[in-house]
């Protein structure tokens, strides 16, 4: 059962019944409640919404940004996301003078000029940086006497520390740590950035697996090699069963939830597999601790299509009648019905029973790792093709304007 898109869908709810309305710095104007949480198991499921389409590619194409400790759009766009254009359009204008080349230009030209580009694509150091190259930066030593700065040597660069890195690391020989943990949110350069980090910070808790679920772990990879409980376990090490168990809490200042949220979800979820995989532990659970859970005015009517109504009994009755066909839909209605029984049995056969509204979630997809084109490098250069959804059944895209 797909438990995630009902809390989403309730925590829509939510904010809709019990929101306060509120000023925004876009000029858009929220709902808003504070301090919701989602909570995910990984087992049930890789957590993509279905009750809306999900632009996959998009959403692995902005997490492998972050990950190659990037900030500059050209990345994206050439991959074809465009999720963070709208950002750096207005930190262009800024300096566009009168003249401003209009956003589908200025995208052209992030594209086709790498000078352009290097210059106007920049976000300044909004997450990869802090990921991958916190405090890294051109630095002078200085003495500071009667409140005077008196150099004191040359400008050098500081080499960043990469949070990731420390956390593989850490990870791998210290899994118990209580210090697990990624910061996005530097209070010294959160003025250079163009948009201060919503969702600022994660951490991650790993746990013992048992020798049960190490067994059951053996028969899900490998068949019936280890039906046996003996066998099991003498297999578990032999086939590098993992022994541990990985989850992931991020937490998030700001939440756009219609648009950003569904991103944040599936993101994160892909980034627990990512770091799993490269530890070898189990994907576990997925928490995020959310603050500020607003919808945007202009999203308030989209909430309402993905929430969905209750399909009337004609209308469920129609679709049983497209499942079976007139005819044999209209023999059984003249069996049951006039003698006083009902079609509920015909609803459970034809998988309607559970239809009760126009938004109804699917089955949760499965994320497949594809072999990487080039091995043996570092993480962040990961491709987007080695990242597959299977079995993704969704609702049709509903459609929000971004507020920037």
């Amino acid at each position: 059962m797909n438990k995630l898109d009902k809390q989403y869908t309730d925590l829509l709810q939510d904010i809709l019944d019990n929101g306060v309305e509120k000023k925004d710095r876009t000029g858009t104007g929220t709902i808003s409640v504070f301090g919701r949480q989602i909570r995910h198991k990984m087992l049930e499921g890789f957590p993509l919404l279905t009750t809306k389409k999900m632009p996959w590619k998009t959403i692995v194409t902005e997490l492998l940004w972050f990950l190659r400790g990037d900030t500059n759009i050209k990345y994206l766009v050439d991959n074809g996301c465009n999720i963070w254009n709208g950002d750096a359009y207005k930190n262009y204008l800024k300096w566009a003078g009168n003249n401003p080349l209009t956003i589908e230009k200025f995208i052209e030209q992030v594209k086709t000029d790498s000078d352009f580009a290097g210059v106007y694509g920049e976000l300044g150091p909004i997450y990869g940086k802090q990921w991958r190259k916190w405090r890294e930066g051109k630095y002078t030593n200085e003495l500071v006497v009667g409140g005077l700065e008196i150099p004191d040597g040359p400008t050098y660069w500081k080499e960043g520390i990469d949070q990731i890195q420390n956390l593989i690391n850490d990870l791998k020989t210290n899994p118990d740590s209580r210090r697990l943990m990624v910061n996005a949110w530097n209070v010294g350069e959160l003025d250079q950035m163009v948009l201060p980090p919503c969702h600022y910070g994660f951490q991650v808790y790993t746990r013992e697996l048992s020798e049960k679920e190490r067994i059951n772990l053996l028969h899900t990879k490998h068949g019936n090699k280890g039906h046996h409980i003996e066998a099991g376990f003498n297999m578990l090490d032999e086939y590098d069963i993992p022994t541990r168990a990985i989850s992931l809490m991020w937490n998030q200042r700001s939440v756009d939830t219609f648009l950003g949220l569904p991103f944040n979800i599936a993101s994160y979820g892909l980034l627990l597999e990512i770091i799993a995989k490269e530890v070898n532990m189990v994907p576990d659970e997925l928490i995020g601790n959310l603050g500020d859970v607003h919808l945007y005015s202009n999203h308030i009517d989209a909430a309402k299509e993905q929430i969905g109504r209750f399909f009337t009994i004609e209308e469920r009755t129609e679709v049983l009648k497209q499942a079976m066909g007139e005819e044999a839909f209209q023999t059984a209605f003249d069996e049951q019905v006039p003698f006083g029984g009902g079609m509920s049995e015909y609803f459970i056969s034809y998988g309607i029973s559970y239809f009760s509204r126009t938004r109804e979630p699917f089955p949760l997809p499965t994320l497949k790792f594809n072999p990487c084109p080039i091995t043996g490098i570092s993480m962040e250069y990961q491709s987007i093709s080695q990242f597959e959804i299977e079995n993704y059944q969704s609702h049709p895209t509903i459609k929000a304007p971004l507020s920037n």
